[in-house]
């Protein structure tokens, strides 16, 4: 039977790993957060956290104010065991961006000797399809005590595992891991079904039962279709850069049709999710997956474009200094990972176009790879302004300050 109170662990202590331990504990749940960082274990057992996220910082600090959230470097026992670690894509033979499951095989390891009859495990992180059953077979072969139940498709188990990804915004984690639907699927219906029990104790959202393979396919899905969309929205830009039409009024007028919903351009599409899922679908489907990786090509090649663009304002100056406005992936936030705009700026400072100055107000200072200016001096000393993203302080600088410069907005800021 499920219990109210369980004690939970929590694999990975990032950008999702760390709300859904916080979220749990403060619904009751003793969990233990492990991550690999002493310096992420130390910030979070102080009741302060390492990444941007709104109202985060409150939910860690009560959650361990209260006794139920404490963080460590290495694993113990307990009831539920959910895995939440990076699934990049790494260069196997031909194909440069294969997926990367070894983080998931290492916290299967990590967790094995911890495994006691009636465990839950839980496989959150966005995965290619066959990964959930894949930590079936390491347990099987780490656990041979335990082997009976981890078999796929057998109807009873004495070890539960599903997966169950997330589907969650970030600059809105915390209300849409409530809020949102979710998809659970258990390597048995028996699994599906234990997991559900624990998702009901802090989802406000519908949860759906499907097998492992179903699960692992639809988050892949739903990151695919927004890529696919987001690469139309971003070919129109190129068309409309050729025909001499604003993008932005185009999208508007053709969304105004009751059953058509363009999303905007950038200068690329960023993130873990959007950015790699589409790749694992086309790794395992490379014959029947041409859109997609067109999809992906596109919004891929979309940073050289704006480069392009940089270099041809740019040579209007003798000595050009170019303000970049942002790194994150997306607005509000702190996360680089996969950036389009900190992809551009490296190019811009690699191919020595001009002096590079960058503005980003959401990363600490612990960023070292370029310097990082104050948005004033910023626009006070560049030539040409480029905006990489669409933050709020961004969006309120004066357009009076910008009459004698040059503007290229990927974002649409300023339309």
């Amino acid at each position: 039977m499920y219990k109210k109170q369980q004690q939970i662990l929590v694999m990975g202590l990032g950008y999702i790993g760390l709300p859904t331990a916080s979220l749990l504990a403060t619904k009751g749940h003793k969990v233990l957060g492990v991550d690999i960082s002493i310096d992420v274990v130390d910030t979070i057992n102080s009741g302060n956290i390492h990444i941007v996220e709104p109202d985060l910082d409150i939910l860690v600090r009560s959650a361990v104010n209260s006794g139920n959230l404490r963080a460590s470097i290495t694993p113990d026992v307990a009831d539920t065991f959910i895995l939440a670690v990076p699934t990049p894509f790494r260069k196997v033979g031909g194909n440069p961006r294969a997926p990367d499951i070894s983080y998931v095989e290492a916290a299967t390891h990590s967790i094995a000797p911890y495994l006691r009859e009636g465990n839950l495990v839980i496989l959150e992180s966005t995965s290619p399809v066959g990964t959930t059953e894949r930590i079936a077979e390491i347990l099987a072969e780490l656990r041979p005590d335990l082997v009976p139940s981890i078999p796929i498709h057998k109807t009873s188990s004495s070890v539960y595992l599903a997966h169950c990804p997330e589907r969650v915004l970030p600059g809105h984690i915390i209300r849409e891991l409530v809020d949102n639907d979710r998809i659970i699927g258990g390597i048995n219906r028996a699994s599906a079904a234990k997991a559900q029990e624990l998702y009901s104790s802090f989802c406000n959202g519908t949860t759906f039962i499907t097998d492992s393979r179903t699960a692992e396919l639809a988050k892949l899905v739903e990151n695919s279709f927004r890529d696919v969309n987001i690469a139309f929205a971003n070919e129109l830009s190129l068309i409309c850069d050729r025909l001499g039409i604003n993008v932005w009024e185009l999208l508007e007028l053709a969304n105004k049709h009751p059953r058509v919903n363009i999303l905007q351009p950038g200068p690329g599409v960023g993130g873990h999710c959007i950015a790699v899922d589409p790749w694992f679908i086309v790794s395992a489907a490379p014959e029947e997956s041409r859109l997609i990786r067109l999809a992906r090509e596109v919004n891929d090649s979309k940073p050289n474009w704006v480069v392009e663009k940089i270099r041809a304002k740019a040579e209007r100056f003798k000595n050009p200094v170019i303000g970049c406005l942002g790194l994150a992936f997306k607005a509000n936030i702190d996360d680089l990972r996969e950036s389009p705009a900190l992809e551009i700026t490296r190019m811009l400072i690699r191919e020595n176009i001009g002096l590079v100055m960058s503005c980003e107000p959401n990363i600490s200072e612990d960023f070292r790879e370029f310097p990082i200016y104050p948005l004033a001096d910023v626009l006070t000393e560049a030539d040409v302004v480029v905006v990489l993203v669409d933050h709020d302080e961004f969006k309120q600088i004066d357009r009076e300050i910008l009459k004698e410069k040059v503007v290229i907005d990927t974002r649409g800021i300023w339309r």
